[in-house]
């Protein structure tokens, strides 16, 4: 039989509900889904972690799990060595004492880890894949150089949320070639931290359209009353918000205006002429949906997540199909889907933060003409419209 794949895990902190706890942990003990329990077919060989915050797990489970911790990227990439010694990246530079700029956005060293794992595999003379968790920089320049340095090696790349790997209810996915002629995504939250969720619920679904994607030309963002206004003036559609709300569970009674004090919207203004919108809804909405309309018909679906089960922690099994997607191309060396769509994401985000921080002026985006194509589909990824409880608890004892 052939010897298992090694992962390295590169982090930033592992506590309780961390995203590295949410991921790393199901590659050491398994993935809950719908489908049933799927056990690891990669190794977690080495991590390394950068900060150890007093609730700190990491180094408990690294030791249950015989897992070495090292104290550096380099080593973790070598197993101690003096070259690359594993045959995957983890990538988790999500949580941890970070600074903050002026424009809230939270100064994760995603660029600094990637420049570490790209320099042990240049010097190595040998390329392995790499996922990168969430967004790839809070600037373009940086998320730019990832993308580019990954291309350079003939690194399989992928990056993101588990937002596109969501329950959805009730079920849409939009055939390739769709006429999409508007679309809105519903977020909530903070702008920095759930405004790239929220891209990405809109992302996964445009970049099906008539031709594939072609770009961003411009952002805006917005904040108060201007968002009400913004609709009166026909920059998003609030038959299209109504619609994609309405797929939304537990929403107080009245209007969104009634409930949302400071709501944020992003314009998105494509290069082939559609115009996507990012609604922020806090204190009406907790949950994420999407709406459009298609060849005069508005669709929509809800976007659902599955919870942590109890104060002693849970599945969060949306997770689950993230890591197996991350893991088939660990075995494959194919990235499951387009790497494109967060270096898109990860450029409009920045440029909403900007437009807000300039007095919420238009920012035209001629660095973002990312073009690509969806892939038709993927292997893992929820059939239900929602979690199904019992197969999505936590792990089995033996576990």
């Amino acid at each position: 039989m052939a010897e298992r794949k090694k992962i390295a895990a590169i982090i930033t902190e592992y506590r309780l509900r961390s995203h590295a706890d949410v991921i790393v942990t199901k590659y050491l003990k398994g993935f809950p889904t719908d489908e049933g329990f799927f056990a690891p077919r990669v190794d977690v060989a080495s991590m390394y972690i950068d900060q150890f915050p007093e609730e700190d797990i990491g180094r408990e489970i690294a030791e249950a799990h015989e897992v070495p911790i090292y104290p550096s990227i380099v080593k973790a990439l070598c197993l101690g060595g003096n070259e690359l010694a594993v045959d995957g990246v983890l990538l988790i530079g999500e949580h941890g004492d970070y600074a903050w700029n002026e424009k809230e956005q939270h100064l994760f060293p995603r660029k600094y880890f990637m420049e570490q794992i790209c320099g042990v595999m240049a010097t190595s003379a040998r390329a392995v894949p790499v996922y990168n968790d969430k967004h790839l920089s809070y600037n373009w320049y940086d998320a730019k150089w990832m993308y580019d340095r990954a291309k350079a090696l003939a690194a399989p790349f992928m990056a993101g949320s588990s937002l596109p790997v969501l329950w959805r209810d009730p079920w849409l996915e939009h055939e390739l070639e769709t006429p999409i002629e508007d679309a809105i995504a519903i977020g909530f939250s903070g702008l920095d931290i759930y405004g790239f969720h929220t891209l990405e619920v809109l992302q996964c679904m445009v970049e099906r359209r008539v031709g594939g994607e072609t770009g961003v030309k411009a952002v805006t963002c917005l904040e108060g009353d201007r968002v009400w206004r913004a609709a009166e003036a026909g920059l998003f559609s609030r038959e299209l918000a109504e619609a994609a709300c309405a797929c939304i569970d537990n929403k107080p009674e009245g209007s969104m205006e009634d409930n949302c004090e400071n709501p944020a919207l992003f314009v998105v203004e494509y290069r082939d002429g559609l115009r996507g919108a990012i609604l922020m809804l806090n204190g009406y909405v907790s949950e994420l949906a999407y709406a459009a309309r298609v060849a005069g018909q508005v669709q929509a679906t809800g976007f659902y997540a599955q919870g942590h089960g109890g104060p002693a922690g849970g599945a969060y099994a949306h997770f689950s199909y993230l890591g197996l997607n991350i893991e088939e191309m660990f075995l494959s060396g194919v990235p499951q889907y387009p790497v494109e769509r967060t270096l898109l994401t990860s450029g409009v985000l920045e440029a909403a933060l900007t437009s807000r921080y300039e007095g919420e002026q238009r920012i035209e985006t001629p660095w973002l003409g990312v073009a690509y194509r969806s892939y038709e589909s993927f292997r893992w990824r929820p059939r239900g419209p929602r979690p199904s409880g019992a197969s999505l608890d936590p792990w089995p004892p033996e576990h």
